[in-house]
């Protein structure tokens, strides 16, 4: 009998393509004259820009063997091209039109113009060193901007380009060869000639760039000492190093770990070390953290990097080490604070709710203010539950029989907790059962060690309910065990005996992270092979697991929508609002604000305040905040352009008032997951601010895209308005269609219950 054969997964659009980041990069045109310039270009980049790590190309007809060695050296993210032999011909036959009078390398930047992976590209010259802030050219947005030919003059050159996505094209690149070819330019002026006459044809001109303080000409001693032999270039990389990790200020991840990580393994030096290993923590790279400060000599009273590798180790579940290092830090008065809240963490997270206690306490006597401190003494106080933690009182009943629970793992967020989490293990459990509270439901916190204990309890209830929120997710509660948000070692995993449903879990991934180490795709496999139940709240989620599974499993991961964009199907009593108020509530979100908005704040910020001037003619606009970080929208509006707004502090509400404000306004326009799915499942009309893939997830599964504006859209102020004003004017119609929408993923919902009862939920 032959093996069943099950085709590839389709690749997943990618996350740029769902969020519409914009897609950067910088490009320089390279030949064996211009090829020893280009180290002194990169090291001025990072020197003068160590926020700004965007993709490098060097674009050639040829170069020597080690070249790209060198120019690697000097960027993490530099990339040799090539262009193909009909470019060669036509920049030899550009020359000749010319006469002569221009060097065929000077046409060389013209290849930009065919690159068509970028939205943005900024071509420099290779002969040019970056010596101030390249801020203003990676915020444009439109045209095609050009600097002057010399300083002060007004004559457009090329040494600088920024190339918009309009402008890579074939049509204008059409053109270009058109113009060139027929040598119908300035030939005084080159390339910037040609770019000049092709503008003109369409009507268009340069847009004015001012780079006074940001370039200046390569000294040819630089150059020269790009000449020497391999052993002085490794030398001058060496000093390179050491002279970029003695910068003070924030750094891009990908730039310290470049020149920071071999700094540190070739000097031991540890607050290198730290500063590298705190870059990888926050990335989510726990382990090369660790492997990193256990390469080098931390002296017992320098308290940071004792703090950092704490971090590190807790990360990975190495407690024991942890503690250790956590100890040592503690003995700092700038230091015990955190290491303290790190301390009473690992307690919390080992069931030891007193040390926590102690611990937290111990923190706060030496900082009084110290917030995290203060939310791990909440913590270890609270009742995992969503009943509890919305502050519910349970239902009157006679003492719980385990026989009879759903055990039910779940990220329970506490009080002043995002608004979302704290509404999603209660939607999850009424999608199962009308009482949600403790006399139907055993709750295991996703984020405290799955022990002896928490299995023994488990396998005495009739079933496990893993479900309520993104929890394939590396970095809200890292641990070595699973690499996901569930702290579970594969042994314990093992020994569940009652059948486990996996119910609307998210795949969470941020565009720009991803899961670097093999840990979590064992153990998702691990999970999928466990489960009876396999259900993601959207197809997207559904083709990123299928792709880290096995052929074998796929079928076995299923659409199962989270239960809170069926709310009015699951809470028991419901009553659609006979009036609304006429309110638009608006929430941005800023938990990982690089990867949401890239260089775009500033934009997307200046477009949100026009919007939300031209909506205040249909409703009054209100900022809700999910968690506090969310009210910074509402500071930042009328600090940058005087629109002020009121706060609805939605995290201070429980789950009955979070349901009823989303029910009762007008339109919610939101970028958090759940300021979507959660009014939208009470009814309420939506559109997305699109900074995250599962935005555009959700809004597949619905069909609705058209509801969703992405935070990089250049255009995103008259999108919004547009599509905001149409939901408002046509109230009942939107309500209409938002019902519509629901119903199917109610028949969805349905379906899989039937499925889970027959299974034994």
């Amino acid at each position: 009998m032959s093996a069943t054969t099950h085709p590839a997964p389709a690749a997943p659009p990618s996350a740029a393509a769902l969020t519409g980041k914009r897609r950067i990069a910088f490009a320089v045109w390279a030949d064996t004259d211009r090829l020893p310039a280009l180290p002194a270009l990169l090291r001025g980049l990072a020197l003068t820009n160590q926020t700004v790590c965007e993709d490098f190309l060097v674009l050639h007809d040829g170069l020597p063997e080690g070249a790209a060695q060198r120019v690697a050296a000097y960027h993490p993210r530099a990339e040799l091209r090539r262009v193909a032999t009909e470019s060669a011909a036509r920049l030899a036959s550009w020359a000749k039109a010319s006469g002569g009078a221009v060097e065929p390398g000077a046409f060389g930047v013209l290849e930009a113009f065919r690159l068509r992976d970028y939205d943005t590209v900024i071509v420099l010259d290779a002969e040019r060193v970056v010596c101030g802030p390249l801020g203003r050219l990676l915020t444009l947005r439109r045209g095609l901007a050009a600097a002057p030919y010399r300083p002060g003059g007004d004559t457009p050159g090329t040494q600088v380009l920024v190339v918009q996505r309009e402008h890579l094209t074939d049509a204008f690149c059409a053109r270009l060869d058109e113009v060139a070819s027929q040598g119908a330019y300035p030939r005084e002026r080159g390339a910037a000639g040609v770019l000049a006459q092709a503008l003109a044809l369409a009507g268009e001109e340069f847009v004015p760039l001012d780079p006074e303080g940001v370039f200046a000409a390569a000294e040819p001693e630089l150059l020269e000492a790009e000449l020497a032999d391999s052993a002085d270039f490794g030398a001058e990389l060496a000093g390179f190093q050491a002279r970029f990790m003695a910068l003070s200020g924030a750094a891009h991840h990908d730039l310290l770990v470049h020149f920071g990580a071999p700094h540190a393994a070739r000097t031991g030096d540890v607050g290198c070390a730290r500063r590298v290993a705190a870059s990888y923590i926050a990335a989510g790279e726990y382990q090369d953290a660790v492997d990193l400060l256990g390469s080098v000599r931390i002296p017992v009273d320098d308290a940071w990097p004792h703090e950092v590798y704490g971090q590190a180790l807790m990360s990975v579940s190495r407690d024991e080490e942890a503690r250790a290092h956590l100890r040592l830090a503690t003995a700092s008065p700038n230091w015990a604070p955190p290491a303290f809240a790190r301390l009473a963490q690992i307690a919390w997270v080992r069931g030891d709710d007193d040390a926590a206690r102690e611990l937290a306490l111990a923190g706060l006597d030496a900082d009084p203010t110290h917030r995290p401190c203060r939310q791990m003494l909440v913590r270890a106080a609270a009742v995992d539950g969503p009943a509890e933690q919305a502050g519910a009182t349970a239902p009157a009943a006679e003492p719980a029989d385990p026989r009879e629970q759903l055990a039910h793992v779940a990220f329970y967020m506490p009080q002043q907790g995002n608004a979302g989490d704290k509404v999603l293990p209660e939607a999850v459990r009424l999608a199962f059962d009308p009482d949600p509270g403790p006399r139907r439901w055993h709750s295991v916190h996703a984020h405290r060690l799955f022990d002896e204990a928490a299995l023994a309890r488990v396998n005495s209830r009739r079933g496990l309910v893993i479900g309520g929120g993104g929890l394939f997710l590396p970095d809200t509660m890292p641990n070595g065990n699973s690499a996901w948000q569930w702290n579970v070692p594969d042994d314990l995993l093992d020994r569940i005996e009652v059948p486990i449903a996996v119910y609307a879990v998210g795949f969470n991934l941020f565009d720009g992270q991803s899961y670097r180490h093999e840990r979590f795709r064992t153990a998702l496999r691990k999970l999928a092979e466990k489960a009876a139940f396999f259900g993601l709240r959207n197809h997207g989620s559904i083709a990123q697991v299928r792709r880290l599974l096995p052929p074998e499993l796929h079928d076995k991961v299923r659409f199962q929508p989270c239960p809170t964009t069926v709310t009015r199907h699951i809470v028991r009593g419901w009553r659609d609002p006979e009036q609304r108020e006429d309110t638009v509530l608006l929430n941005a979100a800023y938990d990982r604000a690089g990867l949401r908005f890239g260089h775009d704040y500033g934009h997307f910020l200046a477009e949100l305040a026009s919007a939300v001037r031209a909506l205040g003619s249909y409703a009054e606009v209100r900022c809700v905040a999910h968690t506090v970080e969310d009210e910074r929208i509402a500071y930042d509006l009328r600090r940058e352009h005087g629109v002020a707004l009121p706060v609805v502090p939605m995290y201070d509400f429980d789950n009955d008032e979070i349901r009823a404000a989303y029910a009762r306004t007008k339109l919610v326009i939101g970028m958090r997951g759940h300021a979507g799915m959660l009014p939208f499942g009470c009814g309420t009309p939506i559109i997305s601010l699109i900074s995250h893939p599962k935005m555009a997830y959700f809004l597949a599964d619905i069909e609705r895209p058209e509801w969703g504006v992405s935070v990089h859209d250049r255009d995103l102020s008259t999108r919004l308005t547009a599509r905001a004003a149409a939901l408002l004017t046509h109230h009942e119609a939107a309500v209409a269609d938002v019902h519509d929408r629901q119903s199917a993923l109610w028949r969805t919902t349905q379906q899989n219950a039937a499925l889970l009862h027959s299974l034994g939920f």
